[in-house]
């Protein structure tokens, strides 16, 4: 005994045809490769008519979350991750020791003012 079924099961209601190829108008568009440094392409797919500058150089590649750029010879190379620093740091960077110094001694000159411990 056959059992009885729904013709559209799995499918969507007013679906149409299976294997309708006319969908809609596909915007036209061109797909660019990206190579990391293990040699993994990547693709990705831009607006035919977009500027070639408004196209990334570099992507992050999803497979291996290294850089990737478009020449396939050339990869990017891993960016030098830079160790934290500390504000005393940045501040060592914008002073010179002099100026360090000239700074210490008139903030605590104010400080012993206010506290009225001038020491003459």
């Amino acid at each position: 005994m056959v059992s009885g079924g729904s013709a559209i099961r799995g499918s969507r209601v007013g679906a149409g045809p299976m294997g309708e190829q006319d969908h809609g108008h596909h915007a036209d568009r061109v797909a660019v490769s990206y190579w990391d440094a293990l040699g993994n392409e990547t693709v990705r797919y831009f607006a035919a008519n977009l500027p070639d500058e408004e196209i990334p150089e570099t992507i992050d590649c999803p497979s291996s979350g290294l850089p990737a750029g478009r020449d396939k010879t050339n990869p990017p190379s891993l960016a030098k991750n830079e160790p934290y620093k500390t504000h005393l740091a940045y501040v060592k960077e914008r002073r010179t020791e002099e100026e360090a110094e000239a700074l210490l001694q008139e903030a605590l000159d104010k400080l012993r003012a206010r506290r009225g411990t001038v020491a003459r």
